[in-house]
């Protein structure tokens, strides 16, 4: 997929949005804790306003892009989650940055990320064929994970050279980059053929509809939501459980999650042998089954020698959802039929995203009564247990993933 020049500049601009993405998700959770000095379960409470959005605006973000070129979407998405992103450092540059302040332009971000998603999974297929989807989302995949390989040592190097806030500008100067990487392609996006539309709600209806009558992908939606349910409440509490129960430093976070990336590296790279290999529907139940289980691991993490449980167990977790995601992804993108793309996702979005905010609120209020430790542990036996809805859905005993 290299050798294509649109999709190098596709690729560029979201390798470097990733990264600079990467950076944020360590350095905000840390300017919670330490500027702030947030609880866990307000620093809970960030993970569930960066996903509030796809409950409130998933479903009809989907019909009304399903409407329109996509491209101009995503970049205005880009440069307004640049504006966003810059306010914060500026505010405390100014003396006036406040949790109300970090909590708005989380939400706003959210709701710019929805926007761009929901346009993003509509763009790549109107743009590649259908047999080099997986390769092309392989490659995106891989290199969004050597992004959150990089992502997390470079923060965790600016926290302690810089401060936490120089994360948030590299984040800002990211979108920027990928704003300009996008505006670069040349290429135009093949449209569905017109059809009749009806009003947004009726869009809205008929993608949920489709989604309710497809087996396949509404097993998926249950699963996705299961699994959101519980692994955001795990995430949305590592770096506490991290610093305030192991004791370790902010550097060592951000070596931590450098390291469990790698796992997504090597799961996004070699996800297209396991197709060939295994098989499409065979691969994606056994990696995100992988996952579950292996997240069992973290709630044991000690100090010293005891944190490579933790890279350990997050390091089977990336790999399974990652190498999951590659496959689902590109199965969805050739499955749907073109004019209703977006709208069938946003309406797998809104439940399973939508689980989200549900997962860090949980995980916040669950470490107060039980502790960071206790919370991650009841976390993580969900998290197992959810794989069983593939395990026993209608992919159970295929080879292969259906096409239509």
């Amino acid at each position: 997929m290299l050798r294509d020049a649109d999709f190098r500049k596709l690729w560029a601009g979201m390798t470097v949005s990733r990264l600079g993405s990467s950076v944020a998700s360590v350095t905000t959770p840390l300017i919670a804790v330490q500027v702030l000095d947030a609880s866990a379960f307000t620093v809970s409470l960030l993970t569930a306003a960066a996903w509030l959005p796809w409950l409130l605006i998933g479903l009809p973000a989907g019909a009304s892009i399903d409407r329109i070129t996509r491209k101009p979407v995503m970049l205005i998405s880009d440069l307004v989650s640049a504006v966003l992103v810059i306010s914060v450092p500026v505010a405390a540059w100014a003396g006036v940055l406040t949790m109300a302040h970090l909590l708005t332009v989380t939400l706003l971000l959210g709701a710019a990320t929805v926007c761009f998603s929901v346009a993003w999974a509509a763009y790549l297929p109107a743009m590649f064929a259908k047999d080099e989807l997986v390769a092309a989302n392989s490659a995106l995949q891989g290199t969004e994970s050597a992004a959150q390989v990089a992502g997390p040592a470079v923060g965790g190097l600016l926290v302690a050279a810089v401060s936490a806030m120089a994360g948030l500008v590299v984040d800002a100067v990211s979108f920027a980059v990928s704003a300009f990487a996008l505006w670069r392609i040349r290429r135009a996006e093949r449209r569905p053929a017109p059809a009749a539309r009806s009003s947004i709600r009726g869009d809205i209806v008929e993608g949920a509809r489709w989604l309710l009558r497809d087996r396949y992908l509404l097993n998926q939606t249950i699963y996705g939501a299961a699994a959101n349910l519980w692994l955001t409440g795990i995430n949305a509490i590592s770096v506490v459980f991290l610093i305030r129960e192991v004791g370790v430093g902010t550097t060592t976070v951000g070596l931590l999650f450098a390291a469990v990336s790698l796992g997504g590296v090597g799961a996004a790279t070699l996800t297209p042998q396991l197709v060939r290999r295994l098989g499409g529907a065979r691969t994606l139940v056994v990696c995100k089954t992988f996952g579950g289980v292996a997240s069992m691991l973290i709630p044991f993490t000690r100090p010293g020698v005891g944190l490579l449980i933790f890279v350990a167990g997050m390091l089977g977790v990336a790999a399974g959802a990652i190498a999951g995601n590659v496959v689902s992804a590109s199965f969805r993108q050739a499955y749907c039929p073109a004019g209703l793309l977006g709208r069938v996702l946003t309406s797998m979005q809104f439940v399973n995203f939508g689980a989200i905010p549900v997962g860090a609120v949980l995980g916040g209020a669950l470490a107060g009564p039980l502790g960071a430790r206790g919370a991650i542990l009841l976390m993580a036996l969900g998290y197992a247990a959810s794989g069983l809805i593939l395990v026993l859905g209608p992919l159970r005993g295929r080879r292969d993933l259906p096409t239509r």
